[in-house]
């Protein structure tokens, strides 16, 4: 049986796993860790080069944290700077679409950024294998973990044995990790479906995203480089797989009824995915020489489109416990160290996924007097400076107590 041993050892290989593993050892890491990579991935099976359609907005310290990590210069060609973004709730075939929020950063760095998906896996796919410092275990699962005593042992589907200081569970929403260890979640399913692609349309957009709310569910047109957008629709479960079902002809009909006529002509251009959406906390984000990061740790309503800058939140506030510690002489996977973590994190992720339950339920439902009190209070937010300007910094993900790499320096 091999016996192999690392600093840390982090268990999936998606955007959180690589992330992470950029962050401990990646090429502008300063004092980089030995770190692990396990990808169920086989070698062989390559990134999908279309990605699955979805896109994420970066925010303005997010995008500090991927400059940070020495991606960003090769991310920045793909990325469209939002400059202004409009809230609309109107009924699905209402003629007149009002806006009654708007931000707008004229004058200012913009708040986000809009990437689509596969350009940031493969910029963090390029950077882990890039780094000497990263041993990437691909085609490998994880069938047991044992966190007990001075290090963390791994057991392997393939009978090797690895020890590490600290495991590190990024292996999305149904971590298998985080079941291994024992660590509960609670949450519930909000019966609908996120549907997601990437449209092209006539007129240019002129780096303006649209919320709009809909009885199902927002509707969210996020700009992308050149005359395209990247869609986020919110659906019943039964609506969203009759959608599913239409072929492309009657799909882009149906997304022209919710997507109106500001920006012309519209037609598909990338595949269509859909997802069941809900709200999923773990209770704890610890267990023994075990840490969560990233959906394996929290998954969000994305109606406020931060479940991947709060995951990116983990990282960072993670690798900047973990190096701390290491620069002192410490253990990385004490109770202290990890508590440090837990400490940091986890009331910021409870707070965003309260909000983002609080909107969807507020805004998904055509009530009348609800819809009144809503949009009196969205034009209210428009006309008070204060108010807007400190939803704008929220939305922008500028807070105190942010680790540094969220404020551009290297860990």
């Amino acid at each position: 049986m091999t016996d192999l041993r690392y600093d840390a050892i982090i268990l999936g290989g998606g955007f959180s796993g690589l992330t992470m593993a950029v962050a401990l050892a990646g090429p502008a890491a300063r004092s980089p860790m030995r770190v692990a990579l396990i990808d169920e991935r086989p070698t062989d099976v390559p990134l999908p080069a279309e990605g699955d359609g979805r896109a994420f907005a970066i925010t303005s310290t997010s995008r500090q944290m991927l400059a940070a990590l020495g991606v960003w210069n090769e991310l920045a060609p793909h990325a469209q700077a939002v400059n202004r973004i409009e809230v609309l709730d109107s009924p699905l075939d209402a003629h007149d679409r009002p806006v009654l929020l708007n931000f707008d950063r004229e004058g200012v760095e913009t708040s986000a950024s809009i990437i689509e998906s596969r350009f940031l896996l493969q910029a963090f796919d390029a950077a882990a294998s890039a780094s000497p410092h990263i041993t990437r275990l691909q085609g490998a699962r994880a069938i047991d973990i044992d966190g007990d005593g001075p290090s963390a042992s791994i057991l392997l589907e393939d009978g090797r044995e690895l020890h590490c200081s600290l495991a590190i569970a990024a292996d999305g929403r149904n971590s298998p990790t985080r079941d291994m260890v024992g660590i509960r979640t609670i949450g519930w399913s909000y019966r609908q479906y996120g549907m997601v692609t990437t449209v092209s349309h006539e007129l240019p957009h002129n780096g303006v995203a649209v919320e709009h709310f809909l009885p199902a569910g927002p509707f969210a047109i996020l700009p992308l480089p050149g005359n395209q957008s990247s869609l986020v629709w919110t659906e019943t479960e039964e609506e969203a797989q009759r959608m599913q079902a239409l072929d492309d002809a009657d799909f882009t009909a149906e997304l022209r009824r919710r997507f109106g006529d500001r920006l012309g002509e519209v037609t598909l251009a990338g595949p269509r995915r859909s997802y069941p959406l809900s709200l999923m906390l773990a209770q704890n984000y610890i267990a023994p020489r075990v840490a969560l990061v990233g959906d394996a740790a929290h998954v969000l309503h994305p109606i406020a489109g931060l479940g991947f800058n709060v995951g990116l939140r983990d990282i960072a506030a993670l690798g900047e416990t973990m190096l701390d510690a290491a620069r002192l002489g410490l253990d990385i996977g004490s109770p202290t160290v990890l508590e440090r973590y837990q400490a940091w994190r986890r009331f910021d992720a409870l707070k965003v996924g309260l909000v983002t339950d609080a909107l969807n339920r507020l805004f998904s439902n055509d009530n009348p007097l609800l819809r009144q009190l809503r949009d009196f209070g969205l034009t209210a937010v428009d006309r008070a400076g204060p108010l807007k300007s400190f939803f704008m910094s929220q939305a922008a993900g500028e807070d105190h107590g942010l680790p540094r790499l969220m404020t551009g320096s290297p860990l």
